[in-house]
């Protein structure tokens, strides 16, 4: 084998390795029903399990701190559906692909939208807002634009968002992909992991530990009611440090 076809195919392994790592898709159950895993995070809050991610040594998993909450929600979570759009002038075929990607998703979904940084669109709307109501779709997140505020608002349906203006995307955007891993800021995002969403932002949980990274943050959440106990006890910061609190 020549030099050249060696350092060949060690180039291809090692793409063929890089593609897996960065578009594989999990499939992973839980021992538990997929509505209780849910349920339970919906009782914790994205700082602990934020932190607990910490201890899995996964720092990026929040979504930029330009995408808001539209209300000051409690916990909000759901599987992720993601999709990726751009900023383009085409507009044939843009309808027929948007109603087979909401024809396709499902009941405890998290939209999870990639818009290319787009400054100039909404992505969300009213009609989108009932549309994913209708079908028991949890929330959504938009790294850009909404409007039809009022509608949303009226719906009671978490949103989160960058910004809002009155544009709509037909001839401003296009989506290009749906259910494929997409990247907002340093946070990677795949079809079916868990995406969290409260008053601090969005946060992505990866499907493969998502049950585990649930258990620890339960025990977190059991520990700080302690704190908190022992704070309005009136114990001293030493005292609290000394059982193992912290601050």
């Amino acid at each position: 084998m020549s030099v050249n076809q060696y350092k060949k195919e060690i180039g291809m392994m090692n793409l063929e390795d890089l593609i897996k790592k960065r578009e594989s898709i999990s499939t992973a159950t839980f021992p538990i029903p997929e509505k209780e895993l849910l349920h339970r995070y919906e009782q914790l809050y994205t700082g602990a399990v934020n932190d607990v991610m910490r201890e899995f040594c996964l720092l990026d998993q929040a979504l930029p701190g330009r995408i808001i909450p539209l209300r000051e929600y409690r916990t909000v979570a759901g599987f992720a559906f993601t999709i990726k759009s751009a900023p383009n002038v085409k507009i044939k075929g843009e309808m027929e692909f948007r109603i087979q990607m909401l024809d396709d998703m499902k009941e405890d979904e998290f939209v999870v939208w990639d818009t290319s940084r787009d400054q100039k669109a909404t992505l969300w709307g009213g009609v989108m807002t009932a549309t994913a109501k209708s079908k028991r779709i949890k929330a959504a997140c938009i790294d850009g634009g909404i409007r039809d505020t009022h509608q949303i608002l009226e719906a009671d349906f978490p949103v989160f968002y960058e910004y809002r203006i009155s544009n709509g995307s037909l001839g401003r955007c296009l989506i290009t992909h749906y259910q494929i891993p997409i990247k907002i800021g340093e946070a990677v995002v795949k079809p079916g992991d868990v995406i969290l969403g409260d008053i601090d932002g969005v946060l992505v949980v990866p499907r493969d530990i998502a049950y585990d990274v649930l258990l620890r943050s339960e025990e977190i959440k059991k520990n700080e009611e302690k704190i908190f106990g022992w704070v309005q006890e009136g114990q001293s910061i030493k005292e609290i440090s000394k059982n193992g609190g912290y601050f």
